[in-house]
């Protein structure tokens, strides 16, 4: 067999690239050991809202929109004695039929952006990504198919892959390899790229259960999400289909070495709130390690690793996954650019230039919220159930704090839409340094490497709708001259359109006459007038520079 791109796993970071690549006019195959029709675990329960920018532009975000939880059941967090018990803090979200009308409040709702995050379980949202895909003319999914060996050459890589039901062997031929195969990738390890940080900050169980009663039992409006604080058990438990399945999860507190010690009936029930009359049904269970480790190099020639292969950490806000889709956004135009032949082969250097430092950044962002988490169940007071003053004063002590970290690792704006590319080969830096962000945090910018303010445009158009699949130069003046550069892009090869916005609102905002934006969405280049070579910056951002511009800030 013979493809463009071989992607080496189909879980939702492998399924978004292959998309995104397809939608690039770019044949794909992806080798996915699971069978047709496999449903996922019930890990990730979110999709965050940049993924959901991604998926928009990919057109996929209606579908997605219309599946998961009841389109009435509420998307709060809430932190309680235990799910049953006291409540102690609650985030209000929307439910997710409630999105986009005035009934529409919450701290994750007045985020510059056409879709915000959306809370539906893996089990739910991987089989739409699984069916869009196969619905591609340019994708081929090969089920129960494992990579066993890979090589390269100047020309391209060569595998062999082995159907694991016949146990027929084939080669499979591409231009270039990506891995999207996991923690225990076989890509990462097969290009010397190494995992490198904290291999464990905490243990935890994952229980899926079926619990009919629980939902009759809650003592108020129903949430999301809970997080059980008690001095038995805390633990999170997560509603999968808001009517009677739910992801409980356990992990251990500072100084256990493990959780096998426990007695695993005890630990749901403690969490739950709920007494031995209560009864469940175990659907699934996984024992699991937190960690924080990002892999020593993204990319060997013409193998690339994203999602899981290359990083991996605790499991807060679903920003694990997200990170891994802005893996395969970044990479898929990159990669597109050079088999169209716009692109020089160099621009593939910012792949890892770029994602590396983001999620080592992230990695460290993340692990810093996961151990003030910890230590909130490690520190909170044993009178925190009491039915007095004294209980009173805790619990208020408790929740505020909760309320804090809750929206901080749940409405987390800064990881969505904070980060921004400070190194970068093919970025026009101009001095100016990038506003900081924290994991729930961050200021819109159009610093080069940010990622453009989203504004509506007239008749309540996304700008990112009106921007199109490839480079375009945003025109907030309509006197400012853009014949040089649409010359230049032109003179290489370089797809760029030019859009005119006249929001007096996005004036304000992006300061600049003349804004260069990426395929992805971040900024390439800003001025309030053509550059004196515009075949200088033609060629930066298209990998090929002869004189770099780029100058960090």
């Amino acid at each position: 067999m013979r493809t463009r791109v071989l992607i080496v796993g189909g879980g939702p970071v492998g399924l978004t690239l292959a998309m995104d690549l397809a939608w690039r006019g770019i044949d794909v195959i992806v080798a996915e050991r699971r069978p047709p029709n496999d449903l996922p675990s019930v890990k990730c329960g979110q999709i965050g809202a940049r993924s959901m920018e991604i998926f928009r532009r990919l057109g996929l975000a209606d579908k997605l929109r219309g599946i998961g939880l009841p389109a009435d059941y509420p998307n709060d967090i809430v932190s309680a004695t235990s799910v049953t018990g006291i409540e102690l803090s609650r985030v209000p979200i929307p439910a997710r039929g409630a999105r986009g009308t005035p009934a529409a409040t919450g701290p994750d709702t007045i985020w510059p952006t056409p879709e915000h995050t959306h809370r539906c379980n893996q089990k739910f949202f991987e089989p739409v990504l699984f069916a869009h895909a196969a619905e591609q003319p340019g994708i081929r999914i090969l089920h129960r198919t494992e990579i066993t060996d890979l090589a390269q050459n100047e020309q391209g890589v060569t595998t062999s892959a082995v159907n694991l039901d016949a146990g027929t062997r084939s080669t499979i031929e591409c231009d270039y390899l990506v891995g999207c195969d996991g923690a225990s990738s076989l890509v990462r390890k097969s290009i010397g790229s190494e995992f490198v940080g904290n291999p464990v900050l905490q243990y935890a169980q994952s229980f899926h259960v079926r619990a009919p009663q629980l939902r009759s039992l809650l003592p108020a409006k129903p949430a999301w999400l809970y997080f059980s604080l008690n001095p038995r058990r805390c633990g999170v438990t997560m509603a999968v289909d808001g009517l009677e399945t739910w992801n409980i999860q356990n992990y251990t507190y500072p100084g256990e070495t493990g959780l096998d010690y426990l007695d695993r009936d005890w630990v749901i029930r403690s969490i739950l709130g709920v007494g031995p009359d209560f009864e469940y049904g175990i659907l699934s269970c996984e024992d699991w390690t937190a960690r924080r480790l990002v892999a020593s190099k993204f990319r060997d020639r013409r193998i690339f690793i994203c999602g899981d292969a290359a990083h991996v950490w605790m499991p807060l806000g679903g920003f694990g996954m997200s990170a891994g889709i802005a893996d395969a956004a970044n990479l898929a135009w990159k990669l597109a650019g050079v088999l169209h032949g716009w692109a020089a082969p160099e621009i593939l250097d910012a792949y890892e230039a770029e994602r590396q430092p983001i999620t080592d950044q992230a990695s460290r962002i993340i692990s810093d919220i996961g151990y003030q988490v910890m230590m909130q169940r490690n520190e909170l007071s044993p009178e925190i159930e009491r039915l007095d003053a004294i209980g009173e004063a805790a619990r208020a002590a408790a929740g505020q704090l909760a309320y804090a970290l809750d929206v901080e690792q749940q409405c987390c704006g800064g990881l969505n839409f904070g980060y921004f590319y400070d190194r970068s080969p093919i970025i026009a830096y101009d001095g100016e340094h990038a506003p900081t962000y924290t994991m729930g945090t961050f200021t819109s910018s159009t610093v080069p490497g940010c990622r453009v303010p989203h504004v509506w445009l007239e008749g309540r158009r996304s700008l990112y709708d009106a921007m199109g699949p490839d480079y375009t130069l945003l025109r907030l003046d309509p006197g400012a001259h853009v014949a040089g550069i649409m010359a230049a892009a032109t003179q290489r090869g370089l797809p760029l359109a030019v859009l005119d916005v006249r929001l007096r609102e996005a004036s304000q905002l992006y300061r600049h006459r003349l804004m260069l934006v990426r395929p992805d969405q971040h900024v390439a280049w800003r001025g309030d007038a053509e550059p004196a070579d515009m075949l200088d910056l033609v060629d930066l951002v298209r990998g090929a520079a002869r004189i770099s511009m780029a100058k960090s800030a």
